[in-house]
């Protein structure tokens, strides 16, 4: 059963509208008769699709759009436009608007549209009401590669999900946790030293392959939390070994320095986080991305939630 809201300060249009969509009996029709009233309603009742005017008083569709593309980011939002509107439609489209119909044709095309955006996202909608939900959520994973890997396409899908940052900040920090979690595979959990790469790499990995057999280093773990706000993103590794002391990491950027593999991963940590804080045992780090420093074609995570 779909839920959705349509929103019109005009009860006529608003009716209309209404009626239309209630011939699908499986749809649940809901209205609001401006913006802040929908917001209101979404938030109390997370619908799976908008249907919105875009001339209205006090909130316009237009700022409507924005402020869904802000706060509830995975539900789509349907235009209803009337003649002199195209160029505020246009724009609407840009901020994240999933489709329109002008009023004129809403009995032809009203159900359709909405048909096809339901259908094109039906295998996911349980999947984005949830992450609108989500509270908190961690990972211990073995030490294997594979699941590091998976995981950080698991976080670049999540970002996405959730129009966090665009896709070339997306890749930086999944770039940066990476590092991270290599740094927590080698040097923390199997504690392979990285002056040994520097010596012969064929050795460094050699050991890595042995002690993925020896204890105690096959029985770590790699323990993993991110925390998703309106203000950041945050990353937070921990691995089970022994650890360092931070104050003696030495300047990645210092001259000379770059060409040697030891180092580049708190390199690109620093380069692509906007904060990176390692605990006191220097087994844990936490980098931070904030989006509100993003630019304006990045979107604010919905209501705050740690994933």
């Amino acid at each position: 059963m779909a839920r959705i809201l349509v929103v019109d300060d005009a009860l006529m249009d608003l009716r209309l509208a209404g009626r239309l969509l209630e011939q699908n009996a499986e749809w649940t029709i809901s209205c609001a008769q401006d913006g802040r009233e929908a917001l209101e309603r979404v938030e109390a009742d997370l619908p799976d699709l908008v249907v919105t005017d875009l001339q209205m008083p006090g909130m316009n569709g237009l700022e409507l759009v924005e402020a869904m593309r802000t706060e509830f980011p995975l539900i789509p939002v349907v235009l209803m436009t009337a003649a002199g509107s195209e160029a505020i439609a246009v724009e609407a489209l840009r901020l994240g608007a999933a489709s329109y119909v002008p009023k004129r044709e809403l009995a032809a095309d009203l159900v359709d549209t909405v048909s096809r955006l339901l259908a094109s996202s039906a295998e996911q909608r349980s999947r984005r009401r949830l992450l609108n939900h989500l509270t908190e959520v961690r990972y211990v994973l073995d030490n294997d590669l594979d699941l590091v890997s998976g995981f950080v396409s698991e976080l670049r899908q999540l970002i996405g999900d959730r129009y966090l940052l665009d896709d070339n900040n997306a890749l930086r920090f999944a770039t940066a946790v990476d590092e991270a979690l290599a740094n927590a595979y080698f040097h923390g959990n199997l504690e392979v030293s990285s002056s040994l790469r520097e010596q012969d790499a064929n050795a460094y990995h050699a050991l890595a392959t042995q002690r993925l057999r020896e204890r105690p280093y096959c029985e770590r773990r790699i323990h993993i939390q991110v925390g998703i706000s309106k203000e950041h993103i945050r990353v937070t590794v921990r691995d089970e070994g022994k650890g360092f002391d931070p104050n003696e990491l030495p300047d990645p950027t210092a001259p000379g320095y770059l060409d040697r593999p030891c180092g580049r991963g708190v390199l690109l940590m620093r380069s692509f986080a906007d904060e990176v804080q390692f605990n006191d045992v220097g087994n844990e780090v936490t980098m931070f991305k904030h989006l509100l420093q993003a630019s304006d074609d990045h979107v604010l995570a919905s209501d705050e939630a740690q994933l």
